[in-house]
C-alpha cells in the first residue's frame, strides 16, 4: 500500500500572474501557504490486470483509455500501469479555491513514482503536475497551485518569463508566524464553482484589456511590500494589502465576485476584518479575513451564518505516509 498526503493551499497575493498570458510578458509572482487540510492518495495492487479507480465515482476499467478521469487517465499513461487500484479522499470538496485539483495531481504523481520505487524531487513534481494539467489537459490554470501543494510551506513563488519557478521561502520570526496564522479566520461561502470559467474570462480580458494587465502588474508589486511588512513585523498592514489586492483582483473579470460575494466581504470589514479575500479564482468558495484577536468573535458573530473552518499552516508539501512491502 501506498499513500501520499498533499496540502492545500492558501493564496494572499498576486493571484493570476501564475497565468501564461502575463507571466510570458512579465514575471508573475505571489505570495502563498499551503494549509492543514489535505488530499489523500493511496494506490494498491488491483486483484487482476483491470484498473479501480475511487473517487466521488468508481471506476472499474480494462484499459487506461477507457478510464474518465482525465488525471487518472493522463498519469496512467506517463506510467503505463495496470493492475492498480487507486482511492482519494479530500479533506476539503473540490470548486472551493484551495487549489485541490493541482493537489490531486502532484499528490497522485508521488504515489505513482512512489509505486514503482522511484524517488522524485518537489521540483519535478510540481513541474510535471504542470505538464499534466496545463499542457496535456488544456485546463486554463496557472503554475502556482501545482508549486504550493508540492514544496508546502509560506512561500513566495516567482513565474519567470522563459517559464521557469522559482520558489523562496518567506521566513518569518516565530511569534510572528504563529499570530498571522492565529489572525486569519476561514469562511465557507456555501458555493462551489468551475474555475475553469472564471479563469477563461480572466484570460481573455488580460489579452485584450491593458487597465486589466496592469492591475495583475500591480498585484505584483504588492508581493514585494506584503512581504517587507511580514519581515517587519508589521501584520496590520499586510491586512491591508490584502484588501488592495482583492480590490484589484475583482476588477480582473466580471466572474469574480458577486452581489452576495460583496456583502459578505462588505459586512465583515465592518465587523472587525483589516483585509481578507476570496481565495482561488473567484465565483465563490472560501474567504479568508485577517482580524485582531480582540474582534474575532465580533467576526465570527456577523459571518455566523457561514461555516467557519478551523486550520494550521502546513510546511512539509506533498509527503509519503505508508508504504508496505
Amino acid at each position: 500500500m501506498i499513500g501520499t498526503r498533499t496540502p492545500f493551499r492558501m493564496s494572499f497575493i498576486g493571484g493570476g500572474s501564475d497565468l501564461k498570458e502575463f507571466y510570458s510578458i512579465t514575471p508573475g509572482c505571489v505570495i502563498s501557504t499551503t494549509i492543514n487540510k489535505y488530499m489523500y492518495i493511496f494506490i494498491h495492487k488491483y486483484f487482476d490486470d483491470r484498473i479501480h479507480v475511487k473517487y466521488s465515482k468508481t471506476e472499474l476499467v480494462e484499459t487506461i483509455e477507457k478510464i474518465k478521469h482525465p488525471i487518472v487517465r493522463e498519469a496512467l499513461k506517463k506510467f503505463n500501469l495496470n493492475g492498480i487500484d487507486i482511492n482519494s479522499i479530500g479533506d476539503i470538496p473540490a470548486g472551493t479555491g484551495l487549489g485541490s485539483s493541482s493537489s490531486y495531481t502532484v499528490g497522485l504523481l508521488h504515489s505513482l513514482y512512489t509505486y514503482i520505487d522511484k524517488t522524485v524531487s518537489k521540483e519535478v513534481l510540481a513541474n510535471e503536475a504542470c505538464e499534466l494539467e496545463i499542457k496535456r489537459l488544456k485546463e486554463p490554470i496557472g503554475k502556482q497551485d501545482q508549486y504550493s501543494a508540492s514544496y508546502g510551506g509560506l512561500n513566495i513563488i516567482k513565474f519567470n518569463i522563459d517559464g521557469k519557478v522559482d520558489v523562496k521561502p518567506l521566513l518569518l520570526n516565530p511569534e510572528v508566524y504563529n499570530c498571522l496564522q492565529n489572525n486569519l479566520l476561514l469562511f465557507y461561502t456555501g458555493v462551489s464553482r468551475n474555475a475553469s470559467d472564471v479563469l477563461y474570462d480572466q484570460r481573455k480580458n488580460m489579452q485584450n484589456d491593458k487597465g486589466k494587465f496592469d492591475c495583475l502588474i500591480r498585484m505584483t508589486e504588492l508581493v514585494e511590500e506584503s512581504a517587507s511588512h511580514l519581515k517587519n513585523e508589521n501584520l496590520e498592514s499586510f491586512a491591508e494589502t490584502l484588501d488592495k489586492n482583492w480590490n484589484l483582483k475583482r476588477s480582473l473579470s466580471g466572474k469574480i465576485t458577486n452581489s452576495q460575494i460583496d456583502q459578505i466581504y462588505d459586512l465583515a470589514k465592518k465587523n472587525g476584518a483589516i483585509g481578507g479575500k476570496l481565495l482561488g479564482a473567484g465565483g465563490g468558495g472560501f474567504f479568508v479575513f485577517y482580524c485582531n484577536p480582540n474582534k474575532k468573535n465580533r467576526l465570527r458573530s456577523a459571518l455566523k451564518k457561514l461555516r467557519e473552518i478551523e486550520f494550521l499552516f502546513d510546511n512539509h508539501g506533498t509527503k509519503v505516509l505508508n508504504i508496505n512491502n
